[in-house]
């Protein structure tokens, strides 16, 4: 079953842009990512997701409700966690957290101790006196504490530093052992690589691509870099599937996609230092994503 299902969805806002016919579905236990840079239409696909705002067009359905007509009910088994956090700043962490567990028919406090302790938040510290990052780990914990079948993450982890990332991460990883499934959107590509299993990649509030992480990485691209013993023309590697081709001196590097025994025979046939062969991270293919579609 498909957790989520999103439909042609688009959201305009007179002359800014919005989001134009957004469509992907997000299957029961798996880790989605929704990557594009800041400003692609992320945040306003979920919040129109999460009926915060309205679809001039299209629908979406969440446990194949309707996201609109089905609001209240669905969000009672939804944790978001917004790519801004605000609070009411003379609140106490415990009393904040308490206010927001209030809204689940369950006792949430077993689990607020849990995730305070793994996220080393104090919960007795006011939310003013908090850091960017402590304010971040609030959210975390108010998104997580009723234990959701669905958790929606909009930049997570803006404000945190490499250890929390790493321990946040991990956090992620046992809900979605449990049986969680997870939308998570970053513009950070390194995150979804590691976490996700498919993903969904959005530019200037248009879909450019729905793939697997391991169709991104594995089918399409490896990275090549030939050292060669005298200075070569670039020009010799212009094949077909050869992309981002860049000289230095006597070492050439280029993105390769297709039979690779087409690009080895070229490199058999020349004197060369050295040869290194590599996985493309989903940087370097985003990029090219986004040539290609330019």
């Amino acid at each position: 079953m498909n957790v989520i299902e999103i439909k042609n969805l688009t959201k305009t806002y007179g002359k800014s842009r919005g989001i134009t016919d957004i469509s992907f579905h997000v299957e029961q236990g798996e880790i989605f990512g929704f990557i594009g840079p800041n400003g692609a239409g992320k945040s306003t696909t979920i919040r129109t997701l999460l009926s915060l705002i309205y679809p001039t067009s299209g629908s979406a359905t969440i446990f194949g409700k309707d996201c609109i007509q089905f609001a209240p009910e669905i969000k009672k088994e939804i944790g978001y966690l917004p790519s801004e956090v605000f609070y009411y700043d003379n609140m106490k962490v415990k009393d904040l957290l308490k206010y927001s567990a209030s809204f689940y028919k369950k006792d949430c406090s077993k689990r607020i101790k849990e995730l305070a302790e793994m996220m080393d938040l104090d919960l007795n510290k006011k939310i003013d006196d908090l850091s960017l990052g402590n304010k971040k780990k609030v959210g975390i914990v108010q998104g997580l504490l009723h234990e959701p079948k669905l958790i929606i993450l909009d930049e997570p982890t803006s404000g945190l530093d490499p250890l929390m990332q790493q321990k946040f991460f991990e956090l992620l990883e046992e809900e979605n052992k449990k049986g969680a499934t997870i939308l998570f959107s970053s513009h950070i590509l390194s995150e979804v690589q590691r976490l996700c299993n498919r993903v969904a990649i959005i530019k200037e509030g248009k879909m450019v691509t729905v793939e697997k992480i391991s169709t991104l990485q594995e089918n399409n691209y490896k990275k090549f870099k030939v050292e060669t013993k005298s200075a070569l023309d670039p020009n010799y590697f212009t094949i077909e599937g050869v992309n981002n081709l860049e000289a230095k001196g006597n070492v050439i590097s280029f993105l390769f996609r297709g039979n690779i025994n087409t690009v080895l025979k070229k490199i058999a046939e020349i004197e060369i230092v050295n040869l290194w062969i590599e996985e493309a991270d989903l940087e370097e293919i985003f990029m090219h994503y986004y040539e290609k579609e330019a």
